[in-house]
């Protein structure tokens, strides 16, 4: 998968829907701004909770932005890989292969 390209695509789309119903992609926004502030977490730590919980649900589209900006905030590949043992072992198989997945977005998004 080449999440350079998938995140570039999902930035379209969702300017595309905020252009149509921006008081909806406003109050995402808002919500996002409020939630990912430092505070008693790190934006760090919150990032890899986010990474964690983009597995579970299985969204590329959500490890591949909260990677990203893992990365940003100074995760590391090993706190990344830590992060998707936690996820592998809360969600079993599926875990394990979106798990894998964030690793990949690790590599080509921190070249």
């Amino acid at each position: 998968m080449d999440f350079k390209a998938l995140l570039a695509d999902t930035t379209a789309n969702t300017k595309s829907f905020a252009e149509v119903h921006p008081d909806g992609a406003n109050g995402f926004r808002a919500m996002h701004k409020a939630a990912m502030g430092d505070g008693a977490l790190s934006v760090k730590d919150k990032e890899l909770q986010c990474i964690a919980i983009g597995i579970a649900k299985q969204c590329n589209d959500c490890i591949g932005f909260h990677v990203r900006a893992a990365i940003k905030a100074g995760a590391t590949r090993e706190e990344v890989a830590e992060t998707v043992s936690v996820a592998i072992m809360m969600g079993g198989g599926p875990g394990y292969m979106y798990g894998a997945r964030a690793l990949q977005a690790f590599d080509q998004l921190s070249a």
